[in-house]
């Protein structure tokens, strides 16, 4: 998922699909526990998803508000 995408959701939305991922990583690692997994490039891209999503709700916290620019060009 994007990041542009999730920014565009609400603190509820992004906690709500947080816990989704969360789950769905779960099922995933029992599923490679047990040799059936087919996917596991998928594990890796529910790890990113809820990293992003962590991030995005930090940078809420923190009042940050990033327009894709890096601090150092968002100053000059």
């Amino acid at each position: 998922m994007k990041p542009s995408e999730l920014r565009d959701k609400s603190d509820d939305e992004l906690v709500t699909l947080e816990k989704d991922l969360r789950d769905q990583l779960i099922k995933l690692g029992i599923a490679r526990a047990t040799q059936r997994m087919r996917n596991s490039a998928q594990l890796g891209k529910l790890k990113r998803d809820i990293a992003r999503i962590k991030t995005i709700v930090r940078e809420r916290e923190l009042g940050l508000a990033t327009g894709g620019r890096s601090q150092s060009e968002a100053s000059t």
